[in-house]
């Protein structure tokens, strides 16, 4: 069974900056991709960045400039590390993994971290 954990949340002032980090039960190594996900009250959940095979990176155009998606393999680790933080970036943010394993696809979550952006 795979668990991941974040941390990192918090309540920040607009401009400020959180590292959120996410801590996997197993090696990096064995997702085939990796991201953070957000869910605003009354919203949908949305992807906010993900990291496949280890290095090819990708944003939401409200995350690009301001956010980094990185990992610690040695710690087994996902980072979202979030700048210039806006009010509108409050949510319940998440981790997500997705373990390939032939032709089966595995989803696994994390249970979210809360990120309160005060302006």
């Amino acid at each position: 069974q795979v668990q991941l954990v974040e941390s990192g949340g918090g309540l920040v002032q607009a401009g400020g900056s959180l590292r959120l980090s996410c801590s996997a039960s197993r090696s990096m190594f064995s997702f085939a991709l990796m991201g953070w996900y957000r869910q605003a009250p009354g919203k949908q959940r949305e992807l906010v960045a993900a990291m496949q095979g280890g290095d090819m990176t990708s944003y939401a155009d409200s995350a690009k400039g301001r956010f980094t998606i990185s990992r610690d393999n040695a710690e087994n680790t996902l980072y979202l590390q979030m700048n210039t933080l806006k009010p509108e970036d409050t949510a319940v943010y998440y981790c997500h993994g997705v373990v390939i394993t032939g032709p089966s696809r595995l989803d696994y979550w994390g249970q979210g971290t809360q990120v309160t952006v005060s302006s």
